[in-house]
């Protein structure tokens, strides 16, 4: 199966033409990638090596055809979590001073340490968004029970990823009605009380809702298997794509040890 034409049968251009490419690979093979550059990444430690490894989650990023501009938005939002990790780890980590603020000394190993963790989060977070964060859902859940993933849990991501955005509308709608009835949050118990009011009719609405699913789904012949409407199969592009990511890291384990040693 490819995705190469539009429905006008004219070929994709530019980032177009490379997420066909990449959406073209077989999400089994992409899965097992990115668990094996995500384990190898982690237990790297030379900057400069883990430095190479951001470069290289960096290509993925330009072959993905992803917007580069939006995901590197969206990988900043994760930096925004471990920022102040990583601002606090020089104050807390023995080592050679560089400088003292109020007192505390802020170390060169911590300062390296901090740096080596920063390396290491985006290197793995960029090449899972752009081997993973880019398959469909349905895709991924597909490929996961291809992997022989355990079948509930294949279901239990499945139906999160489906109906998170509905319960956020029902959420959206409880907000909607408590603002129109004159709410306004505050310090107070009256707005404690509220918002467990609010949380309790969302419990309620979702095991409504969940129970309505179900029933429509056995209404269709759910019987708690996953059927697949197509067959993954591996493809010489898949193994080429796959022997040149085992090569880069490859690389940069001998880079890693070659350091090591010298």
């Amino acid at each position: 199966m490819t995705y190469v034409l539009t429905g006008e049968d004219k070929p994709l251009t530019g980032f177009g033409a490379l997420r066909a490419a990449v959406s073209s690979l077989d999400p089994r093979m992409r899965i097992v990638m990115t668990v094996i550059y995500a384990v190898t990444v982690v237990a790297l430690d030379d900057l400069r090596v883990l430095s190479g490894a951001l470069i290289l989650s960096m290509w993925l990023l330009a072959i993905s055809g992803l917007p580069f501009q939006k995901t590197l938005k969206r990988m900043a939002m994760m930096d925004g979590f471990i920022i102040f990790t990583l601002i606090l780890l020089p104050f807390t980590m023995p080592g050679t001073p560089m400088f003292s603020v109020f007192g505390f000394d802020a170390t060169w190993e911590g300062l390296w340490r901090a740096t080596e963790i920063a390396l290491t989060a985006n290197a793995v977070i960029l090449a899972v968004m752009t081997l993973v964060g880019s398959m469909e859902p349905v895709t991924m859940g597909h490929a996961l029970f291809a992997l022989k993933t355990p079948e509930r849990l294949v279901h239990l991501m499945m139906f999160t990823i489906r109906y998170i955005d509905v319960l956020r509308e029902e959420y959206m709608r409880l907000r909607t009605s408590m603002k129109l009835r004159g709410f306004r949050p505050g310090t107070n118990w009256h707005t404690y009380r509220s918002y467990g009011y609010l949380v309790g009719m969302m419990l309620v609405r979702a095991i409504e809702r969940s129970e309505r699913i179900l029933a429509a789904m056995k209404c269709r012949g759910f019987s708690g298997r996953i059927v697949l409407l197509e067959e993954f199969r591996l493809t010489r592009t898949d193994v080429m794509f796959a022997g040149a990511m085992v090569l880069a890291l490859a690389a940069l384990i001998w880079v890693e040890v070659a350091y090591a040693v010298a």
